[in-house]
């Protein structure tokens, strides 16, 4: 039996056990006869659209029902990407906002939360972006479930610190406070202040707090601005990344508005 022939029985026995996604090196494993074939097969099996590969050495299916879009959802195999770059993950920032209910703001691509710097996965039908965060281990998930598993996603109330966190990748601070007016009927202002106690950044909490006040849901903000008082910050800047530095101090907050966001709903 030819190379292609094998790989392609192969491939589908994949998809009838319920597996979307493989390695190179378990394509090698399972077919040791073909090794010396076997990537040009791939490609093959690629360019006839089966097959989609995301990133060097990791393969996706792509079952009959998605070939017009050419992959299947990426949260389907997400976990087994990131198992095979051996980094922890949470699906976060816009694409968390929009499971959570947030999705005026609807990403166009999968924000994936990291712990170290990751190239973005860019194919014609698949992107998948990495926000780097260090402090990642003290992010408040929970379980996403998913065709092949659970994965884990940031909490609604996480998610809003991210929003601040990451505005300067998905845009103004118009928009955060645009996700943040859709959000904020998934949030608790408990969780929201245990979750506070989690973020080490408390100028993302001055910021956060400021924006929900603004936004008029000082209901959520009782909790955490006893945090955020406990911790005597001192000042920030509302839009740190603005070369405007003045504006009106707000007290409650101790922030500087050198910038006054609107949301769009």
């Amino acid at each position: 039996m030819s190379t292609d022939a094998s790989l392609n029985d192969w491939v589908d026995g994949l998809e009838k056990s319920g597996r979307y996604c493989f390695t190179l090196d378990e394509a090698r494993q399972a077919l040791p006869k073909k090794a010396e074939t076997l990537e040009k097969a791939l490609h093959r099996l690629h360019a006839k659209g089966r097959i989609h590969r995301v990133r060097k050495g990791f393969y996706v299916l792509v079952p009959l029902q998605y070939a017009s879009a050419g992959i299947v959802p990426a949260e389907w195999f997400i976990g087994d990407l990131m198992a095979y770059l051996g980094q922890p993950f949470y699906i976060g920032c816009l694409s968390a906002a929009e499971r959570h209910g947030a999705a005026h703001q609807r990403p166009q691509e999968l924000q994936v939360v990291v712990p170290v710097h990751l190239r973005i996965v860019r194919t014609p039908v698949l992107r998948i972006r990495f926000l780097r965060f260090a402090g990642m281990a003290a992010a408040v998930t929970q379980p996403l479930r998913t065709y092949s598993g659970d994965i884990p996603l940031s909490s609604p109330e996480w998610t809003a610190i991210d929003l601040i966190r990451f505005q300067k990748h998905y845009g103004s601070l118009d928009a955060a406070a645009t996700v943040l007016t859709e959000l904020a009927e998934s949030l608790d202002a408990r969780r929201l202040a245990e979750a506070a106690r989690q973020e080490p950044c408390t100028a993302l909490l001055q910021r956060l707090g400021w924006m929900l006040d603004a936004l008029k849901f000082k209901s959520l903000t009782g909790p955490l601005h006893a945090e955020v008082s406990r911790r005597h910050a001192g000042y920030v800047l509302l839009n740190s990344a603005l070369k405007e530095r003045a504006g009106p101090r707000e007290a409650r907050w101790n922030v500087i508005v050198n910038e006054v966001p609107e949301s769009e709903l």
